[in-house]
């Protein structure tokens, strides 16, 4: 994508949209928690943020163009969708009395994957600066490959 190029509104997205509704079914079981619990007003509190890393993030990637950029992205996402298939077993440790509430939220995730790997598979592989740390390059770029870049010559403002 270049500068000149309209962005995508990340609204409009199966991938953000489901996002939303996974936020708003754990909201709903969070309202389940008394608020005088503390360790359930903590469980839902992170489950809160974690749903929230699921449009947030792909809000951001959707205005990034680098494939690190969405990549970093992308497995945020990830960690953050893995972490809310488990919180059912903190509900229930806590004594959360709706736990079985939670097969919802565990269904829409498991519906979020499918769409999330469509999501990840249309990154540009193209659009790209070498990720020296070596976890965010496309396939078949490595952290200590040459850069081209590094070859094109530049003297600062005389060039311009």
């Amino acid at each position: 994508m270049y500068d000149d190029e309209p962005r995508s509104d990340p609204k409009t997205l199966p991938l953000y949209k489901k996002g939303m509704e996974i936020f708003e079914v754990v909201r709903q079981i969070g309202e389940l928690i008394p608020n005088d619990d503390n360790p359930l007003a903590h469980v839902k509190q992170v489950m809160l943020e974690d749903a929230m890393m699921l449009t947030v993030k792909v809000a951001g990637a959707t205005g990034a163009n680098l494939y690190d950029l969405k990549m970093e992205a992308a497995t945020i996402i990830r960690k953050s969708a893995m972490n809310l298939m488990i919180q059912n077993h903190s509900l229930d440790m806590f004594g959360f009395e709706h736990v079985e509430y939670y097969q919802i939220v565990r269904r829409l995730i498991e519906e979020y994957r499918l769409l999330f790997i469509d999501w990840v598979s249309k990154f540009d592989k193209w659009d790209y600066v070498i990720d020296r740390w070596g976890l965010f390059n496309p396939p078949g770029v490595g952290p200590f490959d040459h850069d081209p870049d590094d070859d094109i010559p530049f003297n600062g403002l005389d060039d311009l």
